[in-house]
Formats: C-alpha cells, structure tokens, sequence
C-alpha cells in the first residue's frame, strides 16, 4: 500500500484507509464485535495503516472495538477519532468547550488502548464556542503528549483559517466523492494554500457509486440513509446515470465503479487519502484495489467531462444535519 502525507504537517498514512463507523453505527445493525476485529485486522494485513472512529460512533462502541482490534498493531497504525457531540445529552447537541475537549480525550484514550490520539478532530463546528478556544484546547492536549495532530470535519473556509492560525490543521475531513463535489469550489484551494491534507469520508457517496444500489434498493429501519434526501427512490432513479457512467468506465478498464471512483479521487491531489467503510473482507479487497489503479489525464479529463454533464438530484443531508456543516 503506498502511503501519503497529509499536508505540511509530515501525518503519514495509507493512501487509503478505513473508516469504521459503519462497523457500529449508521448503516443498519452493528458487526458483532469478533467479525468487526477481524475485518479491522485484515486491513492491517493488507497495508491499511490510517483508521477513524469517534465517540459519537455506537456511542462509545466504535472506539472500544478500533482499540482492541489495533492494541497489537498500535506502532505501526494512525488513529483518528472525534469530540465535539454532547453525548449523553440532548440528541445531536454539539459541545466543543474546552474542558469538555479534555474530558473526551481522556475517555478516548482509555476505549482505543493507548496512550495518545493521533489525529483529533472537532467532529461539527460549535457555533457557541470560538474556534480559537478549541483549536488552543487540542494545542494543551498536543503539549502534553495525549494527541499528535489536530482536525476539523465539515468546517467552512474562515473556521480552517481561524483554526490554523491558532494551532496547525492537519487534516480537513468532509464528504467528498463524484457524487458530491462542492469542496472543489472553495476548501481544496483553502487546504492546498495552507498545507492542510483532505480526508473524504462517504468516497463512494454512500455505497451509491458501487452500483449496489438503485432505486429498489430497500434500506435497514436503522439505516441513516432513509432520511437523506439523496436517496430517496426518486433522487436515485433520477441519478442513476452517474452509476451507469462509471460502471461504462469501469467495464472498459476491467475494473469495479468502486474502484475508479476510489481511484478518481486519489489522483485529485496528493494530499487526499479517502476513508471508505465496510463490514465485508471483499469489500475492503476492492476498494484497496483502487490504490493501484493508474488513470491517465486524458481518463481524468473524460471523467470530468463526462460528469459535469449529469445533474445530479436530491441534498445529502436532511436539513437538521445540513445546518451543522461548512461553518
């Protein structure tokens, strides 16, 4: 697996790694746990040496099984993980206080069976406290040892400005994919000004551009993508043609739309390393397929092309969760 370093800050980390959220959270039942460290182990094996979690994933399961399954490995793997929820609280309440950052990490340290986080991000934005006052509360856990590197998720532009000016970003972690491309606009030139690397989680839009699904897919009750308009039957009938494009493109490289949308991505900038998820050991397989799969400029600007003339139909986030992004 090669490796990447995610912008100045000199995080190393497979070019692809794995986000484990679905093991516990979001897409239906949770993996049982022996199942969830195997498949963890098996991406270790395999060279994946990047993996994120958060607090708010279970809650609090996620962590306990990334711990455990990385205790053995914990030399040689980046962890992220996540604050910035009021769990516990009211549902979806957000707390990025200082002490509560501190309180987060300690917990963190102990589920994940080690003694420092590697990558901390600030989950959402808090709007009720400065950004100043949180990137100086990961700065204080950075000097003392118990994290190595800070991050936000689906911050705005003048937040990632605000932040870095007080304690270096590492990493930006927000969706990006073919099927949702609006960082293009404002934060990747952001990020590649200030030497900040890009973490896109959702690389596959969800499972939407492995062409697994179409609009007679029926979703778990507990699957979170039953309340996103994006996939609606409506919206994924309607933006099936971006599945039937890459499947064209994929057919013609011998190759799986998961792959060339994972490989799409990598070759957007070296400072990108995605984090897709998944629960199932040939799953992983072919999306770590994609970090071998070389794309020509002229396959790059095809797929450009090609893209840019198919609208795409529904919001990725019901509007609850849309308020929490790009503060």
């Amino acid at each position: 697996m090669q490796t990447r370093k995610l912008g100045s800050t000199g995080l190393e980390v497979s070019a692809i790694g794995l986000g484990c959220m679905g093991l516990s959270f979001g897409y239906g039942p949770a993996t049982e746990r022996e199942p969830a460290i195997a498949l963890i182990r098996a991406a270790v094996e395999r060279g994946v040496t990047f993996f994120d979690t958060a607090e708010v994933y279970g809650p609090f399961t996620n962590e306990e099984v990334v711990g455990e399954a990385l205790a053995p490995f914990r030399d040689k793997v980046v962890i992220a993980t996540k604050f910035g929820f009021d769990v516990g609280g009211v549902p979806g309440a957000l707390n990025s206080r200082p002490e509560h950052i501190r309180a987060v990490a300690e917990a963190s340290l102990k589920r994940l069976r080690t003694d420092v986080i590697d990558l901390f991000y600030q989950h959402r934005v808090d709007p009720s406290v400065p950004i100043e006052e949180v990137a100086g509360a990961v700065k204080d856990l950075i000097a003392e040892g118990k994290v190595k590197h800070f991050g936000l998720s689906e911050a705005g532009v003048q937040t990632i400005r605000r932040a870095h000016a007080v304690q270096p970003v590492a990493a930006l972690q927000s969706e990006y994919s073919l099927f949702w491309r609006e960082p293009e606009a404002e934060v990747m030139p952001t990020l590649e000004e200030l030497g900040i690397g890009f973490v896109p989680f959702s690389p596959l839009g969800k499972g939407f551009l492995t062409g697994k699904i179409d609009a007679d897919t029926s979703f778990d009750s507990k699957d979170f993508r039953n309340s996103v308009p994006r996939f609606s039957a409506e919206s994924r009938k309607a933006n099936q043609a971006l599945v039937d494009l890459l499947g064209s493109i994929a057919n013609a490289k011998h190759v799986t739309p998961a792959q060339i949308a994972l490989a799409w991505l990598l070759h957007q900038k070296p400072w990108i390393a995605p984090i897709p998820g998944t629960t199932k050991l040939h799953r992983l397989e072919e999306n770590l397929g994609a970090a071998d799969l070389a794309l020509s400029d002229e396959d790059l600007r095809d797929i450009h092309d090609s893209v840019s003339k198919i609208p795409l139909q529904g919001e990725r986030y019901p509007a609850h969760l849309q308020a929490l992004v790009g503060r």
